[in-house]
């Protein structure tokens, strides 16, 4: 079981450059990426994002990939694009004869042309820097997946609390759920004797056949026994090395659905009070497994 929060760093050195790459991850129902890339690495994004997609399957998560020269300072190195420059001073003066503008090109305005005056960032083939690039990407994805499982030991063990003391709930109620019929015996005798019919026996068949009305609308059997099968699905999910995000957040919507039948079917005190109990802890369940990939 793992979280989907974390983050994670990595960094790899080629032909004089360093690439540096950070990952975070946060909640998110279903799998986002947002890529940061530096221009001249807008081609690796795909790439990128299929690195990514094979160890993360659920959450959001942003990636941002920074290449600096070697030394860790942004190269201060230019390159002039000689024949660029040319072809903008030829054209310029062109425009400027065509509009009859007086005075002479000059070489700051060359030199602001675009692609004429570059850096050695820019100057980056894609696709040769993209090894240092894939290697930093997985340090930092093999770092953030250290972490969502360390914080996913975590949730784990608090949803596994939250089981156990719903699944001592449920043991309550059932202890309790055969009281209930004879509960509601006592109580139409007491209210037949309170009405001044006393000639009612607690043997009358009108009398056993509203008990037994009331014993099968009341029954919960079906409803504690899908609970328990969903508290071992839970279970299940935490031996699991797969995602089981989506899976708990469907047990919680199931578990929610058995509790709220149980609630209303069980006309007695003392299974009300542990319904209460169960929507609270299912609460807490269901706010953890939202964190779960």
């Amino acid at each position: 079981m793992k979280s989907m929060t974390g983050y994670g760093r990595g960094e790899c050195a080629q032909d004089g450059f360093k690439v540096t790459v950070e990952l975070g991850s946060v909640n998110r129902r279903q799998s986002e990426i947002s890529v940061n890339l530096p221009r001249e690495l807008e081609l690796l994004e795909t790439q990128i994002r299929d690195v990514i997609n094979r160890g993360v399957s659920r959450g959001r998560v942003t990636a941002r990939v920074g290449i600096h020269t070697s030394n860790g300072r942004l190269s201060a190195q230019a390159h002039i694009n000689l024949n660029l420059a040319r072809a903008y001073a030829t054209e310029l003066r062109k425009l400027a004869r065509q509009l009859k503008l007086l005075g002479d090109l000059t070489l700051d305005q060359v030199l602001r042309a675009p692609g004429v005056f570059q850096t050695d960032e820019e100057l980056v083939d894609a696709g040769k820097i993209w090894p240092a690039v894939e290697k930093a990407l997985n340090q930092a994805l093999g770092a953030m997946l250290k972490m969502r499982a360390r914080e996913g030991a975590h949730l784990a063990k608090d949803l596994a609390a939250r089981t156990t003391a719903m699944q001592r709930a449920v043991e309550k109620i059932r202890k309790q759920a055969p009281v209930t019929a004879e509960n509601h015996r006592q109580q139409l005798l007491g209210r037949v004797k309170a009405a001044g019919l006393e000639n009612i026996k607690p043997d009358d068949e009108r009398l056993l056949k509203e008990v037994v009305l009331f014993a099968d609308r009341s029954d919960i059997t079906e409803e504690l026994t899908r609970l328990q099968s969903h508290f071992q699905q839970f279970e299940d999910c935490r031996q699991t090395a797969e995602p089981v995000g989506r899976t708990l957040d469907f047990l919680a919507q199931e578990m929610n659905r058995e509790i709220n039948t149980i609630g209303s079917k069980a006309n007695d005190a003392v299974i009300a009070r542990e319904v209460v109990t169960l929507k609270a802890e299912l609460e807490k369940f269901r706010e953890q497994a939202q964190n779960v990939e």
